[in-house]
């Protein structure tokens, strides 16, 4: 029975063994968190999409905290690098945060979005903004998670102004003339 119990809490840990990856763990692990996104963006109607992803976000934490020490006993560190729930969460929350923003239904969209978000949220997380690098000093599951979600606001915010940057450029461009001389 404990070995049932140690394997699916590797594997929910793992984000289903893509945290075993020997390089760049935490990106690794986010890649099935991308999908499921997809899964949910395409085949879940739009009015219960935000309903969705916030349950897999909250799913998510609670999981990461209540597993964050069985982690640390398991592979004996604090933080462990397999360790890779907090970073589904985290990309939940980048996606709950921009995604009824967005919801464009179209597949291409999606797949792009998903990408950027995917994108944003890594990058975020390995650069640990500030109050990032602080949160992962926290005790337990609670700094292996908060310092994930604090790097997913920055991604959010990013997704979030990025697009108007992009309207503003386009829409003074459109209105200069073509030819620079009269």
């Amino acid at each position: 029975m404990q070995r049932v119990k140690d394997f699916l809490c590797a594997a929910a840990c793992t984000s289903l063994g893509f945290g075993y990856s020997p390089i760049i763990p935490g990106t690794f692990g986010t890649l099935p968190s991308v999908v499921l996104f997809i899964l949910i963006a395409r085949y879940v109607t739009p009015d219960l999409q935000t309903l969705v992803i916030a349950t897999v976000l909250i799913l998510a934490c609670l999981l990461s905290i209540l597993l964050a020490p069985w982690a640390e006993r398991q592979w004996g560190r604090k933080d462990p690098r397999r360790f890779v729930l907090d970073e589904v969460a985290g990309y939940f929350l980048t996606v709950l945060l921009v995604w009824p923003f967005v919801a464009i239904q179209e597949p291409k969209s999606i797949m792009v979005f998903a990408g950027m978000a995917f994108v944003a949220t890594r990058f975020f997380d390995i650069v640990k903004p500030f109050p990032a690098r602080r949160l992962e000093k926290l005790p337990q599951g609670w700094g292996i998670l908060l310092d994930d979600l604090a790097a997913s606001l920055y991604a959010a915010a990013l997704l979030h102004v990025v697009p108007m940057l992009i309207s503003a450029i386009f829409t003074v461009l459109s209105s200069m003339s073509p030819w620079p001389f009269p």
